[in-house]
């Protein structure tokens, strides 16, 4: 018998599958040499958080709406929710809201008594979680979390004595220098009122309006305190400058191009850290929107139409304020910006295609981005390692005092779905940056002394330690708690503190002295997750009371 001579076109086939073999090999080591890794922390926390907020016990309030059926985390046994006008359970022996222990990654259910459909919220100086509005009952409602000892027993209250005069659904919160809370917008709501209640109830706002198309794209408008303690209020694509105590607008910023950018259109937005340069006493304010989608892809239903890839970035508090252009690696939309301690931003969740709301966006964003602020244009992003999770519609990014991101949610359907292409999901993950790899370990300090509690303008010390011998200034940066839902971080603020050398201390560690905000304009007061961050590696936080 002669011997085996392949044809020349199976030598062919075989060469096209060794290289393709090849090229799959190195697209598997190209992605795990991405930045950042992946953990599941909780594989069933009962509910998809459509709301997430981090609270000063090291645990995490996790809320959905409470008219979506069963969940899969039921109450404690004689604690059912009777509501007769509900749908679907008119007796509701399910929980809608969870606290997850981030020592334990052990859930509780807590029991929320009416609709919390895209509600809005924010920690009032106390630490209490402030919640407000929603859909049905719940629209005019104000609810209260006092959180607790992950030992101890907390859950909501709504509050009987005080409602919301004009009903709110997709508003947004934002705490005010004097701790007070401003709650602006929502559906057929173009009006601003505060918490608490102030003499006059509800102020019109004709900007809400006046910003309204035909598809709304004016929903949970972009809310940021700026350092003159006005608000940079973002809709649609267009920013006021918002006197809240006159009631004025004090300035109209250009529009930023590429279309809508807020509900259902939405990107995502975030004011980076506030910081002192030079004798600027912290009196520059810069905001970032990316991503967002289509203009008339809500409207026409359009789940393939693709989502922006750009960001705008404009100096709010500018004698002469103009967007500054950039595009992302991937278009977004329903992506989340997190601002991280060192301060650059993460961008995580989110679809490349469609808009906000049931069913209506494909094609997930599985890409976390970090943006770094201090980049020169064109080399701000930096592509991290992909989720295997899709993240769409309700889901949510926050912060962690270790550094982390906790990631939760998505629930593109009006009910709990399973069986579908971007399923319900109750999964609880976190995202840990590269500042959290192993060979960084012996840079990363350890905050070993720090107060509780400091005042405005409050000199104070921070004790830390760190493996290696520290070369230069460390940093220490105040991340606040906000309250994360539709893309936006209510309340999102991180503050760079004035700061002296990095002194060596007894047994080998360092001191550092810190000037606290001057005022409430800069840090409203409240609870801050206080970081050491030494060459780009930030500490465990500690949480210290800012007071007036």
């Amino acid at each position: 018998m002669a011997p085996f001579s392949p044809s020349p076109s199976s030598s062919r086939k075989c060469f096209l599958f060794l290289c393709t073999a090849v090229i799959l090999e190195a697209a598997i080591v190209a992605l795990a040499d991405l930045p950042g890794t992946w953990e599941l922390i909780v594989p069933n926390a009962g509910i998809a958080s459509m709301h997430t907020a981090v609270t000063r016990y090291g645990t995490v309030v996790l809320l959905d709406r409470t008219n979506i059926g069963p969940s899969r985390k039921m109450l404690p046994k004689g604690h059912c929710r009777y509501d007769p006008r509900d749908e679907v359970l008119k007796l509701d022996c399910y929980a809608h809201s969870v606290l997850l222990d981030l020592k334990t990654n052990r859930i509780r259910p807590l029991k929320v008594l009416t609709d919390t459909w895209c509600s809005s919220g924010q920690f009032l100086p106390d630490g209490t979680l402030l919640q407000t509005g929603g859909d049905l009952d719940g629209v005019k409602k104000i609810r209260k979390f006092v959180p607790c000892e992950p030992h101890n027993f907390c859950d909501w209250e709504e509050l009987k004595d005080v409602e919301l005069e004009t009903g709110r659904w997709y508003s947004t919160n934002q705490v005010l220098p004097d701790g007070s809370v401003i709650i602006v917008g929502g559906r057929a709501a173009n009006s601003v009122e505060f918490y608490p209640p102030r003499k006059g109830g509800a102020v019109h706002l004709p900007f809400l309006s006046e910003v309204e198309d035909k598809q709304m794209d004016n929903l949970y408008p972009y809310v940021h305190l700026l350092p003159n303690g006005h608000l940079f209020i973002f809709a649609n694509n267009r920013a006021v400058s918002y006197d809240y105590a006159s009631n004025k607008i004090t300035r109209e910023y250009p529009p930023l191009e590429g279309g809508p950018r807020n509900y259902p259109s939405a990107g995502s937005s975030v004011m980076l850290a506030l910081e002192v340069e030079g004798d600027s006493d912290y009196s520059t304010a810069m905001i970032v929107v990316c991503g967002g989608a289509k203009f008339g892809a809500f409207i026409q239903k359009s789940t393939d139409t693709p989502a922006h890839g750009s960001c705008g970035r404009i100096v709010a508090t500018s004698p002469h304020p103009v967007w500054e252009m950039e595009d992302m690696p991937f278009g977004r939309i329903m992506g989340d910006m997190v601002m991280l301690p060192t301060g650059d931003v993460l961008i995580i969740n989110g679809a490349q295609a469609g808009s906000q709301g049931f069913e209506l966006g494909s094609n997930p964003c599985l890409f976390p981005v970090l943006y770094r602020p201090d980049q020169p244009l064109g080399l701000r992003f930096m592509t991290l390692n992909p989720a295997t999770v899709p993240r769409m519609y309700h889901s949510t990014a926050n912060l962690l005092p270790d550094g982390r991101v906790l990631v939760a949610g998505s629930n593109p359907h009006y009910f709990y779905k399973f069986a579908a292409e971007f399923p319900t999901e109750l999964r609880i993950e976190a995202f840990s940056p590269e500042y959290l790899s192993a060979d960084k370990a012996n840079i990363r300090p350890v905050i070993e002394e720090s107060p509780e509690m400091v005042r405005f303008g409050q000199q104070f010390h921070v004790l830390v330690s760190v493996s290696l011998p520290v070369v230069g200034t460390m940093d220490v940066n105040w991340a606040s708690a906000p309250f994360a839902t539709h893309s936006f971080s209510q309340g999102q603020r991180l503050v760079k503190l004035t700061v002296s050398p990095t002194v060596p201390d007894v047994d080998g560690r360092y001191r550092i002295v810190c000037t606290a905000p001057p005022e409430g304009k800069i840090a409203p007061p409240g609870y801050y997750m206080m970081f050491a961050v030494n060459l780009g590696v930030p500490s465990v936080a500690r949480w210290v009371q800012l007071v007036l």
